[in-house]
């Protein structure tokens, strides 16, 4: 119990931020990248799907997380 408790001290204290900072600076730099704009993403035109009970539109996903795993028989 003691290992637990002094292990949740260190998770607690490694993960609050610093002190010293102002609370206006971010903890974290902002990056960019400068990708070209490639217009909009082309329509989902598979013929099979998995886990699905219909095919997926572009539209009916706005707005979502979305995780998309390819692949293929080979």
């Amino acid at each position: 119990m003691k290992r637990v408790f002094i292990g949740l001290i260190f998770f607690l204290t490694a993960c609050a931020a610093p002190a010293d900072l102002p609370s206006s600076q971010p903890l974290m730099p902002a990056f960019s990248a400068s990708l070209p704009d490639l217009g909009p993403a082309p329509e989902l035109t598979n013929d099979t799907w998995l886990n699905v009970d219909a095919p997926l539109r572009l539209a009916d996903l706005r707005g979502k997380v979305v995780a998309i795993d390819m692949w293929t028989f080979g």
